[in-house]
């Protein structure tokens, strides 16, 4: 028998586990083609079939179960090879990564710098993005490692808690500090994109409190609310780490309404299986960094 080849059998668990070649090809980043064949070679190895391809849907024959417990089993230990044996300078990999705006406005570069310190050689691809499409990611198996607004609430997800965001209300300096409540939000208010939870909760607090005639004004760049606040076009509900660089400059002020919505809670969220130990370390990571910038914000 042919010597077992590595990549045909972890191209096997991923076509069982996400169920089709489209999308097994999708998460390994090759061709559907070469996923074809990689499946050929192995049952050309094993001198077996290991997909019943009569019933017309992706069904595994009974020594296609019998791999794919042994493959999971093969699985493990290669993780624990990865984590006991194997130098975290001399791992290469390629982690994708997704983001919302709030982190890669914060502590994003020092939590790639920390990475890239951990795994020189590991190769990372950048999506910054809203919560609701890094959840779908994760869980399509599009993106190993999402920072969002969490937890995501899936069996199959793990959710590591980091530091959350508080957030203020911000006017532009040269807005009249003796203004009352309904002259303040009677203005345009920027906050965050429409299809995200903080955009949500604060339409419902403003509802609830002021009424509906309130003017929101959603966006995906938050640095875009900083400045236009700054030009005294509106005022905003913002994460406060985010605005202490703009009320030092003396372009904004915060002001108070008497209430804000409550704090942004964001994760690393990443798939439970596979298993992954270079992506859990990334998750273990980002909570450290995370904590870092929390205390330095503090001190």
């Amino acid at each position: 028998m042919t010597r077992l080849n590595i990549d045909n059998i972890n191209t096997f668990l991923t076509v069982v586990r996400l169920g089709g070649v489209r999308k097994a090809a999708a998460a390994l980043n090759v061709t559907q083609p070469a996923i074809t064949a990689r499946i050929k070679n192995l049952e050309d190895t094993l001198a077996c079939d290991l997909f019943d391809r009569q019933s017309g849907r992706l069904q595994l024959t009974k020594r296609g179960e019998l791999l794919m417990a042994h493959a999971e089993k093969f699985e493990h230990l290669s993780q624990l090879i990865i984590r006991d044996v194997i130098d975290p300078q001399a791992a290469e990999g390629r982690l994708r990564l997704g983001v919302s705006e709030t982190i890669a406005q914060s502590w994003l570069p020092a939590f790639v710098t920390a990475l890239h310190s951990h795994f020189p050689k590991l190769d990372i691809d950048l999506n910054v993005d809203i919560s609701l499409n890094l959840r779908a990611g994760v869980l399509n198996r599009e993106i190993d490692l999402a920072i969002l607004l969490g937890p995501v609430s899936d069996y199959s997800v793990n959710n590591i808690d980091l530091p959350g965001f508080d957030l203020a209300w911000y006017c532009a300096s040269a807005t009249p500090t003796t203004l009352t409540q309904a002259q303040y939000l009677a203005r345009p208010i920027l906050t965050y994109s429409r299809n995200t939870r903080p955009f949500r909760e604060l339409r419902e607090m403003l509802f609830d409190r002021v009424g509906p005639d309130v003017s929101l004004f959603p966006s995906s760049s938050l640095s875009a609310c900083f400045r236009l606040v700054a030009a005294d076009l509106g005022v905003a509900v913002l994460p406060r780490a985010l605005g202490d660089e703009y009320v030092t400059a003396g372009d904004i002020r915060e002001f108070d309404i008497g209430w804000v919505p409550s704090p942004l809670r964001f994760t690393a969220s990443y798939l439970g299986e596979p298993k992954s130990i270079m992506v859990e370390t990334a998750a273990q990571i980002a909570e450290a960094v995370a904590k870092t910038h929390l205390s330095d914000k503090s001190n």
